[in-house]
């Protein structure tokens, strides 16, 4: 048995440097390709420089060529002059001589002065005796020093430096995220940069284990990137940055975590009107869903609503914002959310479907009673839209209403300050205020919705937008209106 595992040790060890043997043929195969591949783009670098020199070549040559022909054009222009303004002044000194031999004085006098005149319009007088361009060429030299020197240092690419991330210029907003990064000394060779980032639950540096894996965004030109349309689903973002040039990638900077605060819940089917389907972020009336099941009592539904879903431990937060209740019954069409915020500001979105009757969105204290309707109790506050006959917008509060005199928008925003003591409701396109409750909240809030005749659609995981921060400074700093509904 000794021997038959030193044999099995040995072959195993054997499989291993074969394998390794090969790996290593592979790699010199591989870099014999690779030197290969480098010869050949390196060939065609200088190819393309030669190229490059012999246009510029031939085009100052050309140049040069230009500026002869014109400086010959010049000079044999003034040479014609030259040689006409001689011919002209030998016939004239021929005249000139042969007038000498004149003996009758008269005809001498004549002679003399067609002589003068026609000298003093000689143009052999009126002629430049210094040439109009010069022989020299000197402005057509070139200088190559600079450029030899440059040619001189060219050198294989060099691996870029890693970049730095810039945590204090990083935003989380908007369900956006915006990164900015520097070099650590400046690189003219940086082509573009490589973005990766990943969802973790986890603070500080990324695990090697139980992460999701990274998402890549390639070709960014700029030193700032933004992510958008981003859902927070989790805690925190992973992100790290490489700066490539044509031939490499460098480094990933140190990856930095982003927390990406955002409230996320789903729908608590478990304790929903029976008249409402709902899933984990829709709900929909269903006016054939109670039929025959709502009158269900006793032990059967007492067991119902206080087991757990097998789906989450009872220990869990979900679970214990459900509490232990009944379903909602009656004309409570209701389904609460199955987190509680408990502090903190959070922000979420509902959309309703344009045939929708009648629906509420706002916030209840744990375990209503399963009669009890969104904004008729002094534990609940919502906004409430009635599409029945007319159009109605209210915002409502311990069963006090105050009608809103604006446009129902397509979109429902709700913020909740707990902490803060405030719930607002704003148009979630344009970040119009709709309407703010100011209260002290002694208990856990549960995101609550009502409906009857139609389908709302909720949106979770949501930054607080940027806007409505800014509405919430300047509603704060002015003092705010304070709504009448108010406890």
């Amino acid at each position: 048995e000794t021997l038959q595992r030193i044999v099995s040790t040995l072959v195993s060890k054997n499989d291993e440097i074969h394998n390794f043997i090969d790996m290593l043929n592979h790699t010199i195969s591989n870099v014999q390709v690779n030197s290969s591949n480098a010869i050949s783009e390196l060939d065609e670098e200088f190819d393309g420089l030669y190229s490059v020199l012999h246009e510029m070549k031939g085009s100052m040559a050309n140049t040069i060529q230009q500026e002869e022909a014109r400086k010959i054009q010049a000079l044999q222009d003034q040479l014609s002059q030259c040689s006409r303004a001689l011919e002209s002044s030998e016939e004239l000194l021929e005249l000139a001589v042969q007038s000498l031999d004149i003996k009758n004085p008269v005809e001498l006098l004549k002679a003399a002065r067609q002589i003068k005149d026609s000298v003093t319009v000689a143009s052999a007088f009126r002629l430049s005796l210094k040439p109009k361009v010069s022989d020299s060429m000197t402005h057509m030299t070139v200088d190559f020093a600079l450029e030899k020197r440059m040619l001189q240092a060219v050198k294989f690419l060099p691996v870029p430096k890693a970049p730095e991330i810039d945590v204090a210029a990083c935003l989380v907003a908007d369900n956006c995220i915006t990164i900015s990064w520097r070099m650590p000394e400046e690189d003219s060779r940086i082509d573009h940069f490589v973005l990766e980032y990943r969802k973790t639950n986890f603070d500080g540096l990324p695990r090697l284990k139980g992460e999701q894996r990274w998402e890549l965004v390639d070709y960014i030109k700029a030193t700032q990137y933004t992510l958008s349309g981003l859902k927070f689903d989790t805690k925190y973002m992973n992100l790290r940055v490489q700066a490539c040039n044509k031939a490499v990638a460098g480094e990933y900077s140190d990856p930095v975590t982003l927390e990406t605060k955002a409230f996320l819940f789903s729908l608590d089917s478990t304790s929903s009107h029976l008249n409402l389907k709902v899933e984990d972020s829709y709900v929909e009336w269903d006016p054939t869903g109670g039929k025959g099941q709502e009158k269900i009592k006793g032990k059967e539904n007492k067991n119902r609503s206080n087991t757990a879903s097998p789906k989450r431990s009872t220990n869990s937060p979900r679970a214990s914002a459900r509490g232990s209740r009944d379903r909602f019954a009656g004309e409570s069409y209701t389904v609460l959310g199955d987190t509680a915020v408990e502090s903190g500001q959070h922000y979420w979105e509902v959309r309703a479907q344009k045939d929708c009757k009648s629906y509420s969105v706002g916030v209840t204290y744990r375990n209503p009673g399963k009669f009890d309707q969104l904004g008729k109790t002094n534990s609940s506050w919502c906004i409430h839209i009635n599409n029945w006959l007319q159009t109605t917008f209210s915002a409502k509060h311990n069963n006090k209403a105050k009608t809103l005199d604006i446009p129902v928008p397509d979109r429902i925003g709700v913020y909740c300050d707990f902490d803060g003591g405030q719930l607002s409701f704003y148009n979630a396109s344009s970040k119009a205020l709709l309407h703010t409750f100011r209260a002290k909240f002694t208990q856990p809030l549960l995101p609550g919705f009502m409906i009857w005749c139609g389908g709302l659609t909720v949106s979770t995981g949501l930054q607080v937008p940027s806007a409505v921060k800014t509405l919430q400074k300047s509603e704060n700093g002015l003092g705010g209106s304070t709504s009448s509904l108010n406890n």
